[in-house]
């Protein structure tokens, strides 16, 4: 009986608050319950009214406890890392100045370099969206197709083309360490390119480069690689050699 007559003291005091906070929006005045407004004015009697204020703070309430149990899931990952004596800080800059150029190689120009549409990310409101940085090459050589060794030499040679590529892109502040980044290819704007896309998680955006479409040798013995370690991940390949007949 007392839990009844505090659920209906309790019922009470809430309509007591609603006829208040319609009365404070100019609703008509006079009644005495809040049902006497609802049978005089036709509102369904399942109407609430919210204050503004007290909304954003019930909300901002509910995103801080939505928060705090999104960074319990992550806790164990990060402060398992944090706690690795052996794991020091990627220094990218300096990872970067100690990649060597090989003879046949060249630094991948930005122009190779894709830009995204713009795109939000489920987890953008936790953490700043950014773009890894990466250290990419070009593989170059010659190709001794018919054209080619009729009209140059060894001492005369032809110019060089892409004969691969190799892709260095560093996630050292991954949120998830367990989540490995991956890549995948998608059409480009011609048949004779492809873009290749690399993914991760959390505050990594993507990024995408335009190649060259040509089938990969994907064979360890011919440069194949492909693995992501220590934070970098490292993709190297070259296309499938094309034989020509003397």
């Amino acid at each position: 009986k007392d839990k009844e007559e505090k659920t209906t003291d309790k019922l009470a005091k809430a309509d007591k608050q609603q006829l208040e906070a319609l009365q404070k929006l100019k609703a008509p005045t006079g009644y005495e319950t809040l049902q006497d407004l609802y049978e005089a004015t036709g509102v369904d009697s399942s109407t609430r009214v919210v204050n503004e204020d007290e909304d954003f703070e019930a909300r901002s309430k509910r995103r801080t406890e939505v928060l705090k149990q999104q960074a319990e899931i992550h806790k164990d990952t990060v402060l398992l890392s944090q706690q690795n004596p052996n794991e020091k800080k990627m220094d990218v800059d300096a990872l970067i100045r100690s990649q060597d150029v090989g003879e046949d190689e060249e630094v991948m120009p930005e122009r190779d370099s894709v830009r995204l549409p713009s795109h939000i990310y489920s987890w953008d409101d936790r953490f700043k969206p950014r773009k890894p940085r990466y250290f990419n090459r070009v593989k170059t050589g010659y190709e001794w197709n018919k054209y080619n060794q009729t009209h140059y030499d060894t001492d005369n040679p032809p110019p060089k083309v892409v004969k691969g590529y190799k892709f260095n892109v560093f996630y050292p502040d991954l949120i998830d360490k367990t989540r490995i980044p991956y890549f995948k290819l998608e059409p480009a704007d011609s048949p004779e390119f492809v873009i290749i896309r690399f993914k991760a998680g959390p505050p990594y955006e993507d990024i995408a480069f335009k190649i060259i479409n040509k089938e990969w040798s994907k064979q360890s013995q011919h440069g194949f690689k492909s693995i992501f370690e220590r934070g970098i991940l490292h993709l190297y390949f070259n296309f499938k050699r094309v034989f020509y007949r003397k």
